[in-house]
């Protein structure tokens, strides 16, 4: 305003083109662009205009009458305000250039994010796409066995130590008939049937421990989802069985005093007539199966119900159920489950 003033009462023409110069400084520097780049260039060269316009003023008065014969209070006052202008536009470039480097931070970190949270969408659907552990927790999968074959079958990594008495216990849901077939084998080098859980045929389940049986009071092939679990000891060779948490039978005399072998091969879905081969399609489980566990030793009654009520998670402490420990053969495949929220569907 001062230097508008002085320019008008220098009275040349040149002061009407100055003004219309101020009102348009005035206009651009009260309508910045939102680039801190393109402000910076703008007032750069606003910042210039003026320097020229005091430059021709200083010519002007110069023209006129000598610079030294100005009133020393006058000379004092235009070069104050033309070092505060330059210091409030050099301030102005310093907080454009802070916030030029604050968005670039923000935008920087942004990008950042993104990119991070597709990699991680990328990893998901390429172990979607590999079968691998894509499921929510370890053990929230099933192994489906869905035709009656010879090569579709899961293998349990582990395998068992000596036992003088174990609790199995799995979910598992099939239809197939006659009979579901074989849930799952225990074989040693020597006895192919050193455990086996099978309903072969129309003969009822059974259970073989040292190619002994037992039938189990069990019934489970209406294409629901059950809850099932078998304990043994070598003491007397007594058994139990229990479905969805209820025991169904008892007994004994079932291979007593007879301790599991070491060292064997569990599969899942076949009944093996030799350490970990030779199936034979008619005794091939036809179905679904999950949380198959094994402890060693019998568990209470108590536990066995909990389980099957879904109100506590007991892992085997011999074999637990979970993903990097089952393997899939022959189109046999995992998929993420949730066997409690299922058997709510299937009541």
């Amino acid at each position: 305003g001062k230097l508008s003033r002085c320019e008008g009462a220098d009275g040349k023409s040149a002061a009407g083109a100055w003004k219309n110069e101020v009102g348009k400084g005035k206009d651009t520097m009260g309508d910045l662009p939102r680039d801190p780049a393109q402000v910076i260039d703008q007032l750069s060269r606003t910042m210039q205009t003026l320097k020229d316009r005091l430059e021709s003023l200083e010519h002007q008065l110069r023209a006129n009458v000598s610079y030294a014969a100005l009133p020393s209070d006058l000379r004092e006052m235009l070069q104050r305000r033309l070092g505060d202008l330059e210091r409030q536009l050099l301030s102005k470039v310093a907080e454009l250039e802070d916030e030029k480097s604050l968005l670039h931070n923000e935008t920087s970190a942004h990008r950042q994010k993104t990119e991070t949270a597709l990699n991680a969408l990328l990893e998901r659907v390429s172990e979607l796409e590999k079968g691998n552990s894509a499921f929510k927790s370890p053990d929230e999968f099933k192994v489906s066995l869905p035709l009656r074959t010879n090569y579709l079958y899961g293998k349990i990594k582990k395998t068992l130590p000596e036992l003088y008495a174990f609790t199995v216990c799995l979910w598992l849901r099939s239809s197939a008939s006659p009979g579901i077939g074989t849930p799952f084998s225990y074989a040693v080098p020597g006895q192919a049937n050193e455990i086996v859980l099978i309903e072969w045929g129309n003969n009822p389940i059974e259970l073989l421990i040292n190619d002994k049986v037992a039938q189990l009071p069990l019934f489970i092939s209406d294409g629901k989802w059950h809850h099932i679990c078998i304990t043994w000891t070598t003491r007397d060779g007594m058994w139990e069985a229990f479905q969805d948490g209820e025991k169904l039978g008892t007994g004994e005399n079932l291979a007593p005093w007879h301790p599991i072998k070491p060292g064997g091969v569990l599969i899942l879905g076949q009944e093996q007539d030799t350490v970990g081969g030779r199936f034979d399609a008619t005794q091939a489980f036809v179905g679904e199966m999950s949380q198959f566990n094994i402890w060693d030793r019998v568990l209470k009654a108590e536990d066995i119900m909990n389980i099957a009520n879904c109100s506590i998670n007991m892992p085997g402490n011999i074999i637990p159920w979970v993903d990097n420990n089952v393997d899939v053969f022959g189109g046999a495949t995992k998929w993420p489950v949730e066997t409690c929220e299922e058997r709510l569907l299937d009541l």
